[in-house]
């Protein structure tokens, strides 16, 4: 909880000691007014007594509830002000640090409880620092001033009062107890719908075709009933701390009018106005008490759900991070060049190698490309060339730079990827093609038209509506999938890299369209060294140099017609999607 208080800016500071400096002035002027009532019932019982002086000390009572109210607001700003800078902070970091984390461990934490960390823990710490610390500062400065006021007055009053506050600290430790345990499981249950939730929405079109409609209705059910039961089970225990706190704040008034009767009753005639006045001052300053208690108790339902965000955010911002920044981002002899010198990789939780001992070189301008059979390898192979992932042994080069040894920025404005499964941001046609940073300067609407063009997508783009400044949904739902991956390619040649990763982009596209868009790209990218994963033989049938993997071994490197010669693995694959006359043999 206090490494999240550390995200307090010196502003924030300033209105959490204002706050404090109101809250204390709050309690002041509070337990003040019993003073005046004291006065006023003295005055009354007086016979003499002027009228003047009841109306007067009534208009300072007044003047005191006035004060307390307006300081109850500015510090109630002042407390919501500082959290929500401190939400802002501590989301933006934590943001920020997600963005740092490799693929591993984004998996690690999941998706679903990345979002709920960000946006649901948060909401909990700023919900505890916009009402937990005003009650924080009251509850002590109440308790500890009002127990000043009446210490001395009775000893049979003060044995009530703290015989009502064991009662009551004994009904909050029972039921916290119980509840807070629970608290957690909350936010893990807050995860798990979430999860099942995304997971149906991004599904949408499967569930349906499936009719899984009522499987995924009960997969949600179950989810949301666990979720509903813990919250109405603590809600229900929680419940138990008010009707308490009414119980003995009732008691402790009549206790004490009960005992003040007897002692009034055995109290000398002049001394029973007095006693009866301390009486009445007596039972206000003892409701303040009892009443401070309660605060600690609202504190401490809301400081467990708090501390158990702060830990699940700290959990992420504790995490380490194993893609690490290197140093180097200047100017290099080469360019467009890629290696791999005996890579060898497998996942940090896995015991099993899914690549081994991997080599090649891509020199400039070349098509590489990568073919094999699911799961052989290829996708992971690629993305260790923008450092999705971290090779566990050997090195790859990058334009004859170790990619170790590189910014990571500067390793990216080299490189352009796209994906097996095309990605669209929420936003314009323009906007998804030219968007991101390569390094050098803003894509021009001129290049987005010449990208859309060069990825075969310009027939459709212009007869959408708005044209280029058509709306492309989040996900790109509203457009197909050999339309997306066309967007996606035009986004990777928009930003002119020095060298092209290609992971299975072209199979949602029919022959001719690939045929035009391989024609077109290796016509408009000039220089640039293409590296590609395909799944079709007749994507990848012309490219410079082809890599064969199986079973995370490379089996084969050659020419499509060196391969057809000498590598069984290639044959096999090749001859069971087109004939031998397609393969030139």
């Amino acid at each position: 909880m206090f490494r999240i208080f550390r995200n307090f800016t010196k502003r924030d500071y300033l209105f959490l000691f204002g706050g404090v400096l109101l809250v204390a002035s709050q309690v002041g002027l509070e337990l003040k007014m019993p003073d005046f009532m004291s006065e006023i019932t003295r005055l009354v019982e007086t016979p003499g007594s002027d009228i003047r002086d009841i109306l007067f000390n009534g208009g300072l009572m007044l003047l005191c509830a006035l004060g307390a109210f307006f300081a109850t607001i500015l510090a109630g700003y002042c407390f919501a002000r500082a959290s929500a800078s401190l939400s802002m902070n501590v989301r933006k970091k934590l943001f920020d640090k997600v963005e740092e984390l490799g693929m591993h461990e984004v998996k690690k934490f999941s998706t679903s409880s990345l979002i709920t960390r960000t946006t649901n823990d948060i909401t909990q710490i700023q919900m505890f620092v916009a009402m937990g610390a005003q009650m924080l500062v009251r509850a002590p400065l109440t308790a500890i001033w009002a127990i000043t006021k009446i210490a001395g007055k009775s000893w049979q009053w003060s044995t009530v009062t703290a015989i009502a506050v064991v009662v009551l600290l004994s009904i909050m430790i029972s039921v916290l107890s119980v509840v807070i345990p629970r608290f957690k499981i909350v936010q893990k249950l807050t995860d798990r719908i979430n999860g099942v939730t995304r997971e149906h929405l991004t599904s949408i079109r499967v569930v349906r075709a499936f009719n899984a409609d009522k499987y995924q209705e009960q997969k949600f059910d179950k989810v949301n009933h666990d979720l509903t039961s813990t919250h109405l089970f603590n809600e229900r225990m929680l419940s138990l701390l008010s009707p308490a706190m009414y119980l003995v704040m009732n008691g402790v008034t009549l206790a004490i009018y009960v005992t003040g009767a007897y002692i009034i009753a055995n109290a000398a005639v002049p001394d029973r106005l007095g006693i009866f006045s301390d009486m009445v001052v007596f039972s206000s300053y003892a409701i303040h008490v009892i009443f401070s208690f309660l605060m600690v108790a609202m504190v401490l339902m809301l400081m467990p759900r708090a501390q158990v965000s702060a830990g699940r955010i700290n959990e992420v911002m504790k995490e380490k991070i194993t893609i690490k920044d290197g140093t180097f981002d200047d100017e290099t002899t080469e360019k467009g060049t890629v290696e791999f010198r005996n890579v060898s990789f497998k996942y940090p939780d896995a015991e099993e190698y899914l690549l081994r001992d991997i080599s090649f070189r891509a020199e400039k301008g070349e098509t590489v490309a990568f073919v094999g059979s699911t799961g052989s390898g290829k996708t992971t192979l690629v993305n260790l060339i923008p450092r999705f992932y971290d090779a566990t042994s050997g090195e790859i080069f990058v334009d004859g730079v170790n990619v170790r040894d590189f910014k990571q920025e500067a390793l990216h404005n080299r490189i352009a990827y796209v994906p097996q499964k095309a990605v669209m941001f929420d936003g314009s046609v323009s906007y998804n093609v030219a968007y991101g940073d390569n390094g050098r300067e803003k894509t021009s609407e001129a290049a987005v038209k010449k990208a859309i063009k060069t990825a075969q997508a310009q027939h459709f783009v212009e007869k959408m509506p708005d044209a280029y400044d058509a709306h492309i949904a989040q996900g790109g739902t509203n457009i197909s999938g050999g339309q997306k991956q066309r967007l996606a390619i035009a986004r990777a040649i928009a930003r002119d890299p020095e060298i092209y990763i290609f992971d299975d982009s072209f199979s949602a596209l029919d022959f001719k369209t690939d045929a035009a868009l391989r024609h077109e790209l290796k016509k408009q990218t000039g220089d640039a060294t293409n590296l590609i994963v395909a799944q079709r033989i007749g994507t990848i049938m012309h490219a410079d140099k082809i890599l064969v993997l199986d079973e995370g071994k490379c089996v084969g490197m050659g020419t499509h017609h060196e391969l057809m010669k000498n590598c069984p693995v290639y044959q096999q694959i090749a001859l069971s999607q087109l004939t031998e006359k397609e393969l030139n043999v």
